[in-house]
């Protein structure tokens, strides 16, 4: 068992991208500081505190459903809920600079895949061990499609749920089976991170507390060819995608897919149109 190594947000983007590549998964310290960190929560608790404990019928399917487990609490499309989320969290520079490495390669830009807070309630059990990028089945496998991350918002524990990771498993064959003992749990500080490729196996902890909700944040991005998990089109009201700064708007997916420089086509048009242009313009 290899334990994750932890860099700080502040160490060079060198040493975070090397030890990421090199066991698909690294501990971000301080990723989000402290005065970021309480205004982020603080608008989270605004939804939190109503926010009931989701069952079967909550979700797409009772597989999914499953896969969360019955004492998770859910709050979903943050970009529509926390401007700090919008202007500081999904934009923030660590982000952008994985995504950069991982992700450039394979596309001309790439997009919020998902955005979930995530509270595992005490007694939440394991959740099967998996690789994010599975979403995508029938996409080949060239390359990176996606860079995902769990950020503490309180402090992870094993003991409260602590997303465990398989360091290495980026590199293994399809059909190795994970196992339990192979798993390292991110423990780590509020305010702290662990970002991981997409094709990293991990799952979450059971929490085995009686009095903490292990409350995190699942934050990934995808190629910007790629359909993604959660729909940003309609979790984000478009008079609040308005008022948002265009880096937010166009990592919502709301500006245009352009690879025509690149021997591509454009995706995502609006009367032919950059959407993004349109509502700067006050024509949209």
């Amino acid at each position: 068992m290899t334990a994750l190594t932890h860099v700080s947000a502040h160490a060079p983007r060198e040493d975070l991208l090397a030890a990421l590549f090199d066991q698909g998964a690294v501990i971000v310290d301080g990723l989000l500081d402290p005065d970021l960190l309480a205004r982020f929560n603080a608008e989270l608790d605004e939804h939190l505190e109503d926010t009931p404990q989701t069952g079967a019928e909550n979700f797409v399917n009772a597989g999914v459903a499953e896969f969360f487990g019955r004492r998770t609490e859910h709050l979903t499309g943050l970009a529509g809920k926390s401007r700090v989320f919008a202007t500081e969290v999904l934009t923030h520079p660590v982000y952008r600079a994985v995504c950069d490495a991982a992700l450039l390669p394979g596309c001309v830009a790439y997009q919020l895949n998902l955005a979930h807070v995530l509270n595992r309630l005490p007694g939440g059990t394991t959740q099967m061990l998996h690789r994010d990028e599975d979403v995508w089945a029938n996409v080949p496998r060239q390359g990176h499609i996606q860079l995902a991350s769990v950020v503490a918002l309180r402090d992870f524990t094993a003991a409260n749920g602590a997303t465990r990771i398989i360091p290495g498993s980026h590199r293994w064959d399809r059909d190795r089976v994970p196992t339990d003992a192979e798993t390292v749990p991110a423990e780590m500080p509020a305010g702290s991170g662990v970002i991981y490729l997409g094709s990293t196996i991990h799952g979450a902890g059971a929490n085995t507390t009686t009095d903490q909700r292990r409350r995190g944040m699942h934050l990934s991005y995808c190629a910007g060819w790629l359909r993604t998990e959660e729909n940003q089109y309609l979790s984000v009201p478009l008079d609040t995608v308005r008022g948002l700064p265009e880096e937010s708007q166009r990592l919502l997916g709301f500006g245009v897919y352009d690879a025509i420089e690149h021997g591509g086509g454009y995706m995502g048009a609006v009367d032919l149109q950059d959407p993004v242009k349109l509502m700067a313009a006050g024509k949209l």
